[in-house]
């Protein structure tokens, strides 16, 4: 044990020291000096190449006040100018470019849009591939710049809301079933057919048909029959020359008796034949037409 002894002296005294007193040393000496300080050393170092890489960081990736890079923070969300490349999927409410500039999306195998309900379900989708363009929804609605709807669909009926729908392939529109428009009309100097293969050809309309060529000839073409039918009205052939080359003629009558004029004779199921004329009717000469 170590005992202090305090000693009150006056000024002219001399006080002789005991020659054993004992001295401490405090602090660190040898090796453990050398290695605190290069331990100091070395965190100095660290701290000095860690500030280095942070100011190297941020002016590698364009750190500043109001974002990174070409990517802007504003008061409107996130403002993102020139190309951007996303590895993962990208949530978003709404996506919009530049007002003097197109947005523009590309992918190597196909750009999807989903959209998707409260629960995670997916309420609508367009996927855009490098074979196909596939729309999913309930309804698909194109609208013009008035907000007017030009071509819907759904699932009972396709709607086209433009005064025109013009058709230009070469084959023409094939329709698997009835189709409702009020004019069909080719383009000038075109021909317009409306051809049923293997099937009938019918058409309907609550107030008339009108067929109409106005710098032409209409033909109607079948490989069976075709029936003019009015259930309260009459059918009118109007025209200078009405020809019927191909009606049935029956037998002639004595030589020198024909001078090459021709009655129409009507049989009771409505069949039409030909009979020379004479003075008389002669229909009834030629009546075995109509067995």
């Amino acid at each position: 044990m170590v005992r202090e002894q305090y000693t009150t002296t006056t000024e002219g005294t001399h006080i002789q020291r005991p020659e054993n007193q004992c001295v401490y040393k405090i602090g660190i000496y040898g090796w453990r000096k050398r290695c605190l300080y290069l331990f100091v050393l070395l965190l100095l170092i660290i701290l000095l190449v860690n500030f280095a890489l942070t100011i190297w960081i941020l002016k590698v990736m364009w750190f500043s006040p109001t974002g990174m890079g070409h990517l802007r923070v504003t008061k409107d969300g996130l403002r993102l100018e020139g190309e951007s490349e996303f590895l993962f999927p990208l949530y978003a409410k709404e996506i919009h470019s530049r007002v003097d500039s197109s947005l523009l999306l590309q992918s190597t195998q196909n750009v999807t849009v989903n959209a998707r309900n409260s629960e995670g379900e997916v309420t609508g989708r367009l996927k855009v591939g490098p074979k196909m363009v596939e729309v999913q929804s309930q309804q698909f609605q194109i609208n013009s710049k008035d907000g007017k709807p030009l071509f819907t669909v759904d699932e009972k009926e396709v709607v086209v809301g433009t005064d025109k729908l013009r058709v230009t392939g070469p084959e023409g529109a094939l329709f698997e079933h009835s189709v409702e428009t009020p004019l069909v009309r080719a383009d000038p100097f075109q021909d317009l057919r409306l051809e049923s293969p293997t099937r009938s050809l019918s058409m309907d309309a609550p107030k008339g048909v009108h067929i109409k060529a106005h710098a032409g000839k209409i033909e109607a073409l079948s490989q069976m029959d075709i029936i003019f039918q009015s259930s309260d009205g009459m059918l009118v052939l109007d025209a200078e020359t009405v020809c019927l080359p191909k009606l049935v003629q029956g037998t002639r009558g004595a030589a020198g008796s024909s001078q090459r004029l021709y009655e129409i004779c009507v049989c009771p199921d409505g069949k039409l034949y030909l009979s020379v004329a004479g003075v008389g009717t002669t229909c009834h000469e030629n009546s075995h037409i109509c067995l």
